[in-house]
């Protein structure tokens, strides 16, 4: 009798983590709505950096596993994309973050995923650079400060939240520049090889 092992098929552990991380967000937007409290502060902190911590296990996992699939490769980035938007939108409502800031990470994010898209479909891949890598550090890191409210430092941390951030803007730009400057030197590359 052949035996299924739970880590085949879609439902297996690194999708599986994927997945709780986007069952996730809605949750979180309903902790931080209309001025949360310090245990909802606590509990959003908890959650936030959780999927943060899980966004690493599940890549790590998939690979270790042999277990990465376009759906895995596809809805990783999203439920990490979903998690930090959300938390910067709901951010920006109590008034924590500038609007022109949150929509500037957003506009980049929508950007890049369109530019990767397109990518795809002329068989370029676009991948990740430091810059990138050190966005998302930042944003992740500036995000856990914001959480962290329920501190007496809690204005200070705040502080060094939005400082982060601003950190997090200039990589998120510079890295956007660095992924078109690849986008067109490899179309320009395979034009050549084309012709």
């Amino acid at each position: 009798m052949k035996t299924t092992n739970p880590r085949d098929g879609f439902w297996n552990i690194p999708n599986s983590l994927t997945v709780f991380r986007i069952v996730l967000v809605p949750v979180m937007v309903v902790l931080l709505w209309d001025d949360p409290s310090q245990e909802e502060l606590r509990v959003a902190w908890i959650i936030f950096v959780g999927a943060m911590l899980t966004d690493i296990v599940d890549g790590w996992l998939a690979r270790r596993w042999g277990l990465t699939s376009p759906a895995g490769a596809y809805l990783d980035p999203l439920a990490d994309k979903l998690m930090v938007t959300t938390t910067l939108v709901m951010m920006c409502e109590l008034g924590w973050v500038a609007g022109w800031l949150v929509a500037l990470l957003i506009c980049r994010e929508l950007a890049i995923t369109g530019l990767r898209g397109i990518a795809s479909q002329e068989g370029m891949i676009l991948k990740a650079g430091t810059m990138g890598k050190a966005k998302t550090s930042y944003q992740g890191a500036a995000i856990g400060f914001f959480l962290w409210g329920w501190d007496p430092l809690g204005t200070q941390l705040h502080l060094t939240g939005l400082v982060l951030l601003y950190f997090a803007t200039f990589f998120s730009l510079a890295s956007g520049a660095e992924y078109i400057v690849s986008f067109f030197k490899q179309g320009a590359t395979k034009i050549k090889r084309d012709d």
